[in-house]
This record gives C-alpha cells, structure tokens and sequence, in this order.
C-alpha cells in the first residue's frame, strides 16, 4: 500500500456538543443541576452551552426548560430541538440522545441574540419539574472601549491611545486584546487596559476591545470608526487620478482601470499606491501610474490614488466615486471557480507568526487554509479563532467588492486517517462516533456557513482528507476495515456535502496524491468510489465542485527532466525504485489524469481540481539543474529528480522540502487553483509523545532516526524530539521552507 500515512493540522479549541429529548413518565423521579455557560459574546450574539446532570431516576427522554431575562433570543441550536414562546425556551432531546443514566450528563449548545444585556437565566426545569440542584453560571466578562471617542480624529502619522474597563462577575480578566477591524493590534494582562498603537497612517479605521476571563470565555466591544488625516509638511508630491472619471458605471465582474499622474517637485516619486476607500488595491513604482482593478463586484466605490515620494512624504488625490452594476456573476452566485476574480482570505492566526520570522513579511499575506480538525475548533479559543471569528474576519476584508475565498479544511471522521498514527482524530466509529460526527462537528459548522450574513463569501471546503483513499488501499489495517463496514466514511461525507451544499460554498474532495493512488491497482477503483459516494448525496455529482491532491504529501508539481515515457538505456523509468512502476511522476500529471477518469465516470465537465503547493518547490543548493547523463535508470532517476526524500510516500517534517508555487487560479488545465491548505511552518506530528492542545500525535515517521518501513521507505527529519509543538519548533520549520522555496522568495 503505497501512501503517505497522513498530515495533521493545528488545532484550536473550544465548543460543545449535546442533548435532549422527550417528556419522562411521572412516575420517575426527576432531580437535575444545570451548568450555563456563555462560550463567547459579540455585539448583539452570543454562544452558549448548556450541561445538565440528572440527580434522580434514568431518563428515557427529556426537555430542558428556562426563560430569558433580558429579551435574548435563540438563532440556531445544536444536538437539542428548541421551541420558543416568548421569552420562554424548550430544549428537547433529539433521536439519538433521549436516555441519560442516573448521575449522568448530557449537553447541548446554541447561538442566540442579545441587546441591552445578556443574564444568565434564574432557573431551569426538567420534563416540566424545577431542577432542585441548583444552576452554575460561566458567564462571558464585559468590555467596552473608554478611548478613542466615536469618530475621534488624527493627524499622521498618529499615536492613538486606546483604553477599556473589563469585567468577570464570576472570575477574573486574563487579558484584553486591542483589534483595528480584525488585525491584533496589541494586548494587556492588567488593568488598566490599554495600548498606544503608534505611526498611525492616514485612512479611516475601525477600533474595537476584546476581553477573555481566566476560562477562555470572551466578549468584543462595539466597534468605534477613527478617522486619521493626512499629516503637513513641505516637499510632499502631488497627484490626481485621471482615470477612472467621477460617476463612471461598470458591469460585474468589472474590470476598472485606474491610472494617476504625480510629481515631486523637490525629489522623486517613489510609488503611487491605488485604494478602494481605505483598502489598498496595487502599487505601481514608475510613470505612467496604473492599475487593473478586477473581478469587482456590484456595489458603489470611491478609488484614489495616493503618491509617496522618496523623502516619505505622501499625498493622496480626492476620492472619486464610482458604480459597479449587476453583471452575470455576483459574490453569492455559484461560480465555476471560485478562485477567479477573487482574492484569498488572510488567516491572521498563521501570519502574525509568519511575519514575525526573518523574510516572513514576503509571504504572510499569503492566504492559507482554516483547519476545523476538532469538535473544539469550531468556536475556537483565545489562541486561534472559531470558523465565525475567521468568517467574521473575511467580510473585513472584503472591502473594495473584489470576492473573498475562505477556505476551510472539514477533517473529524470516525476513525479519521485510519492508517496512520499522528493525525488520528478524537471520534471513534465504535463510541457512536458517526451520530457525533454529524450532530456535534458538522451541523454547528453548516449553522455558521450557511449564516445568510456570509453570503457575499465563497467559502470552500476542504472535506475530510486521508479518508476514502484508505478505503482503496488500507483495508488490511482494523481501523479502516470498520470504517468500511460501518460505512462511517462514506456517510460521513456524503452528510457532510449534503449539509454544506448551498450557493456560496464550494466543496473539494480528496485524491491523495500520486504516491499513493497513482498505480493502476489504485487509480480505477479510487474514481470508482469517489463517483459511488458522490452519486449518493441529495445533489450528486453537483454536491462537489471538485477534488484537491497533494494536502497529505509534498509530491513535486512537475518533473522538469524526466516524464512517466521516459527511457534510460532501453528500460522505462517506472522500473526506477523512486517511481515502482507508478503511472505519473508529479501531481500536476496525476491530478489532470485523474479529472478525466472522474469526467469519464459522470462528473461534469466544469469539475475543477486543486493542488497543494505549500510544501512541494523542492529548491535549495540540493536541487539538480539539468537531467543526468547516467544510462543506468535508477542513477538517472535519483540524480534527476527534483523531489529529494528518500521515498516517495514519506511525509512527515521532510528535510529538503521547500514553499512551492504560490496561490493562483487556473494555473493549468483543468486546475481550479493551486492553493496552501497546510499552513508552512506547521507540524505534521511529533517524534515523541508531547503534551499540546493542538492533536499532535506521536508517529514513528516524525522521529529523524527512524529506519522507515517497507510502505515508506527511510524518513530523513521529523519533528524535534520533545519540542514544543509552536515556538522553536515553527521557526526552524518555516526558516527550512524559505530557504528551499521555490520558485524562491
């Protein structure tokens, strides 16, 4: 069985599953306590959970009573059925979840609404009966923003001090972090909080306050706008933008030409920068000053040129307002890829600690993928945000109309990547772990993406790596095998897709890579069931829009000086011990091939694939510059390729492995995108057993020493023994992949 054993991703935490149910006989005692917890609290939302213990007779059934203080409402709620009256809320247990033994808990969790305040309900009733053990409250703490005023003006560069008050009715502040939309700007531990955020450059912005209690529980202020002038001084350019003219309409998705004149008249015009309101479009560095604004959606503008001159002086010209019409293609249509005309979202969890590694600022502003790897993802933590949060994040930075792909990697089947031992996932198929799977990780996620407020965003999904590919090759592994029998695999996925099916959302499955199905054996039978589980799905084959390889793996895009026909000294390379008679050499020949097969089996011919190029350029000093000259196939082969692991199916921490191409859409044919779903710097497991909250497992394919094994050869580095999982560790990881980019930095 010729794979990678699979990749893990970081983690987050926080969410919570739950239960309810149906009205007990009256001959049963009835004796509860209930917990309310406020996971996190928003302007106007909050997320709660709510944990009953049954203190008396077992329950068949139940539902769980209380009433709002304070006109809260209930948006959406999860592994319970809620009926509201009023201000009165009834949670009722769904099929799966009824029976609750004497002294056991069951729990559930929804999203609600809140305006003047947000109380934690007085009392709690059981199947009709006041819970007699009394209520606990974990209550989210309170903020608000003392400074700056609302509307607040500066002069640039500015020094704007912020401040806020933040309280805990039951605990204590651990920190309050300081946002200007949704970039970290700072944070304090003590009060009072505050931060001075310096340089300040002219634009309007948006300031907010978010505080945490010591239980991870978090609450933002109201946004305030500050609006920053341009600063005076002497010897500052002069610009104006001719183009476009004031009042000109385009049609969606429109292409907009800008174009400025600017001088300096004690210097040098340095750049131009072009904007969309306060949001930066492009820079142009020499006369003429332009730049091709496209795939802008319907909606109004204002565009202006701003020109800095070599000195640091700037001035900006008059904003100019224009129009953009309803064209064939908006933001919340299906789109056929949903990678053109889009920009990708910037997950500022992973770039805040890129841009801090030397050379890190180069491609920190690269979008990369969300992984919602656990149930306590979901609503995420005071370290990385909740799939909301980075939703939320996303429509900030939209401004400017130009569509935003977010993407997001849906990865916690039962018996997830069951051949492997580092990425093995919390649910198991034999602890009810598919009814979990559906009620407890996919309904919250589908409740959020299909949120009408995220409409203008595509949001592509990423759904299950390392999944039906072990069905093909790794059956002979128990894990597997009961994910098969059990069908938790297939009907994981087709729920999954079934659940995240809407206009907005594009949905990829996926292929593995070449090292793993590209043999004959492996290849036909893979199409096979990808189309028999697709088939299965309420939309079919338009639940998916298409298939991703090269997540789990870092296989070379394409071998420059060799192909799968190549011959050295009469034989075929495929008898090469590197390609063991595979029918593709790289991923970009694989992927390609293996869309026609799916075409051939009933996709349509719009189907579009993605490749992983995160980790896969395979530069540095090790990288050959030209074919070999050796007639002997493996010499040639060996001495040739530009993939420089020992074996082809090793994948964890790989020495050599560099950042390859960068994210952009229809790179080839019948490539949607090339795109970073691994976010660089990550580890894929550990090499001893480490104690994190970020599901690293121990694999004996992370440890450097390790002598392989006849599925994957020699592995040449994995993580550091007994390193920490972030830290240390993502530095020497990312400093290898920059240093091996290619095409380089």
């Amino acid at each position: 069985m010729r794979r990678k054993l699979a990749i893990v991703s970081i983690a987050a935490v926080a969410a919570t599953g739950g239960a309810i149910a149906v009205m007990q006989p009256a001959s049963a005692a009835t004796g509860c306590s209930v917990k309310y917890t406020v996971t996190n609290q928003w302007p106007g939302g909050f997320g709660a959970s709510v944990e009953l213990t049954n203190t008396g007779d077992a329950l068949t059934s139940w539902n769980i009573g209380w009433d709002f203080v304070a006109g809260q409402g209930i948006q959406q709620m999860w592994s319970a059925v809620p009926t509201v009256s009023g201000l009165h809320v009834t949670a009722k247990n769904e099929s799966y979840n009824g029976a609750v033994p004497a002294g056991g808990k069951v729990s559930f969790g929804f999203n609600g609404t809140w305006t003047t305040a947000n109380p934690v309900p007085g009392a709690f009733t059981l199947n009709g009966a006041a819970c007699n053990g009394g209520t606990t409250a974990n209550q989210a703490p309170s903020v608000s923003l003392t400074s700056p005023a609302a509307g607040a003006s500066f002069t640039a560069p500015a020094t704007v001090a912020i401040a806020a008050n933040a309280s805990d009715a039951d605990g204590t502040i651990a920190k309050v972090e300081f946002y200007n939309g949704s970039t970290l700007l700072g944070t304090d531990t003590s009060a009072p909080y505050a931060f001075s955020w310096t340089g300040v450059a002219a634009g309007t912005y948006s300031v907010t306050a978010k505080a945490y209690d010591n239980a991870g529980l978090s609450t933002a202020s109201t946004a305030v706008p500050v609006t920053v002038t341009a600063g005076g001084g002497t010897g500052a350019p002069s610009v104006a933008l001719t183009s476009p003219t004031a009042g000109s309409s385009f049609t969606a998705p429109a292409t907009v030409a800008l174009a400025a004149t600017a001088s300096d008249s004690d210097g040098t015009v340095a750049k131009v920068d072009f904007y969309n309101g306060t949001t930066l479009l492009g820079t142009d560095t020499s006369a003429p000053y332009t730049w091709s604004w496209t795939g802008v959606a319907a909606g109004s503008y204002t565009v202006s040129a701003k020109a800095t001159d070599n000195a640091g002086n700037s001035t900006s010209s008059s904003g100019t307002a224009i129009t953009v019409t309803s064209g064939t293609s908006t933001p919340d249509t299906h789109v056929d890829n949903p990678y053109v005309g889009a920009k990708g979202y910037v997950n500022a969890d992973w770039s805040t600690k890129a841009a801090a590694e030397p050379g890190g600022s180069k491609i920190a502003g690269t979008s990369t993928a969300i992984w919602i790897d656990r149930i306590a993802a979901i609503a995420g933590s005071s370290s990385s945000k909740g799939v909301r949060e980075h939703l939320d994040a996303a429509l900030a930075q939209a401004a400017g109309g130009v569509p935003v792909v977010v993407q997001f990697v849906v990865y916690d089947l039962p018996n997830r990547d069951c051949a492997a031992l580092a990425s093995n996932g919390e649910l198991k198929v034999k602890e009810n772990g598919l009814a979990r799977y559906k009620s407890e990780f996919i309904d919250p996620i589908a409740a959020i993406m299909t949120d009408a407020k995220y409409n203008s965003l595509r949001i592509v999904n990423v759904v299950e790596d390392d999944s039906l590919p072990n069905l093909v090759t790794n059956l002979g592994i128990a894990n597997c095998a009961e994910a098969n029998t059990s069908g938790a695999y297939v009907q994981g996925i087709q729920y999954a897709l079934n659940k995240l099916h809407k206009a907005n959302i594009y949905n990829y499955l996926d292929i593995g890579h070449h090292a793993w199905l590209g043999w004959d054996s492996n290849f036909g039978p893979a199409v096979t069931l990808l189309a028999n589980t697709v088939k299965g799905t309420t939309a079919g084959f338009n639940s998916v829009d298409g298939f991703i390889s090269n997540t789990a793996n870092y296989s070379s895009l394409t071998e420059p000086y060799f192909t799968v026909n190549t011959q050295v000294g009469g034989n075929t390379i495929r008898q090469s011990k590197w390609v063991d008679w595979n029918m593709y050499v790289d991923e970009l020949s694989f992927t390609q091939a293996f869309r026609n097969a799916l075409v051939t089996a009933g996709f349509p011919a719009t189907l579009g694939m993605l490749i992983d190029t995160s980790r896969n350029g395979w530069g540095g000093t090790a990288r050959p510059a030209g074919p070999s000259t050796s007639t002997d196939v493996n010499t040639f082969v060996n001495t040739s390729r530009i993939d420089r692991r020992i074996h082809a199916g090793n994948w964890c921490n790989q020495s050599g492995a560099g950042m390859g191409e960068r994210p952009r859409a229809t790179p080839a044919t019948g490539i949607d995108a090339y795109v970073w779903i691994k976010p660089p710097g990550e580890s894929d497991g550990s090499s001893t057993a480490i104690s994190n909250d970020e599901g690293k497992g121990f694999d004996r394919m992370c440890d450097p020493t390790y002598t392989g094994n006849t599925l994957n050869g020699n592995n040449l580095t994995g993580a550091l023994p007994g390193a920490p999982i972030s830290g240390a560790w993502f530095s020497a990881q990312f400093q290898q992949l920059m240093t091996n980019a290619y095409p380089a930095l």
